[in-house]
């Protein structure tokens, strides 16, 4: 459990707890599930010592819950925010030379790699508590980020540190929706791969399970999306509920609050959209490939039915002269088989020009 207080002109990392709340900014508690998990009872002490309110029993289960969804909750000195994160896994950026080149291998790790464990946040007035999976790195990307803000503010062209804690809340949210860029390149590479050896003429596809395991992971993506949607939106209609500011400084922090919650909303908009747009071109690469495979023995029953058509003549003519009948012209020639095999060669030449040149034989125009 690391706690940092954040103040607009400082930022610190605390050695713990502190026994009373600072003066100035507010304190972000950042801890893993299962550290959280540990020091709950801790935690709850020092809440209430803060005279802040301890947090809700079922809140606390919320939090460390692996398999929660996204959504929102509040009370009336706290509200309650699960988000879960679209990553990709350690290593995942291993797994594809390149665009276009991987293996069914690989193609199967990529689903195995999606990570969507949630994030909790619990917003009071001046203290931020976040619970974060054991290898989630928003934390230290955060608290680094900060303390180079706070550093070198006026180098960094004026960047604010939060002010509030639902302000660091939005950012971190923004943040872990701009981080599906990894995930989004991943699930690219392995649906490509997945289309190219649909479509590919040479290759016979049978890992239909694997296919139908991308639909899956892309409608569980789906679901995960709408889920951090409603969350966000529910946050925002709570924003708007909140007492009306008395100071102009309060209520600037109140509409850059809007203002940010609107952009992660956009932002997982955005995501929500790509996703759709993977899971439609997943359908429409199992269309082509039917489609292309129907087009292949359709071809290949045309090739068949001119064939026939072509030695359906040449076997009349050969059952003709094959009948037991003295009185059959040619046949008491020396030069009768050769006449008929010249007959039976240009019967097949014309029909193969004829079918040639209705296109029935031959590669289709592009």
């Amino acid at each position: 459990m690391r706690v940092f207080h954040v103040a607009a002109d400082r930022f610190t990392e605390l050695e713990g707890l502190p026994e009373a709340l600072p003066t100035g900014g507010f304190l972000w508690i950042g801890s893993a599930r299962r550290e959280f998990e540990l020091k709950a009872v801790q935690l709850q002490e020092h809440l209430q010592r803060w005279e802040i309110g301890p947090l809700v029993d079922l809140h606390v289960s919320d939090l460390l819950n692996n398999q929660l969804p996204s959504h929102f909750d509040y009370t009336s000195w706290y509200d309650l925010m699960v988000f879960r994160r679209l990553a990709a896994g350690a290593g995942s950026e291993k797994l594809f030379v390149d665009d276009e080149h991987g293996t069914m291998t690989s193609a199967r790790e990529a689903l195995s790699a999606i990570d969507t464990s949630p994030v909790g946040f619990t917003v009071f007035e001046r203290v931020l508590i976040t619970v974060h999976p054991a290898d989630c790195a928003v934390r230290e990307y955060f608290a680094q980020r900060l303390a180079g803000q706070a550093i070198g503010n006026d180098a960094r062209g004026g960047v604010r540190v939060p002010t509030t804690p639902a302000d660091l809340m939005l950012r971190m949210l923004n943040h872990m929706v701009d981080s599906y860029l990894d995930l989004r390149r991943l699930l690219t590479r392995q649906l490509a791969f997945l289309q190219r050896e649909l479509l590919n003429p040479k290759s016979h596809f049978h890992d239909w399970p694997l296919l139908l395991d991308a639909r899956n992971a892309l409608h569980q993506l789906e679901d995960t999306c709408e889920d951090q949607r409603s969350a966000v939106q529910e946050w925002i209609d709570a924003l708007d509920e909140w007492p009306e500011a008395q100071d102009g400084t309060t209520r600037r922090e109140r509409e850059l609050l809007r203002v940010r919650s609107r952009d992660v909303l956009e932002h997982i908009e955005r995501v929500l959209t790509h996703v759709r747009r993977l899971e439609q071109s997943a359908e429409n690469a199992v269309q082509m490939h039917f489609s292309a495979q129907s087009n292949r023995t359709n071809a290949i029953m045309r090739t068949l039915t001119v064939l026939t058509a072509i030695f359906l003549p040449l076997n009349l003519i050969t059952g003709f002269f094959g009948m037991n009948f003295d009185a059959l012209p040619l046949i008491h020639t020396h030069t009768g088989v050769w006449i008929t095999i010249g007959l039976m060669a240009l019967v097949a030449i014309a029909l193969g020009a004829f079918f040639w040149r209705k296109r029935y034989l031959g590669t289709q125009p592009r």
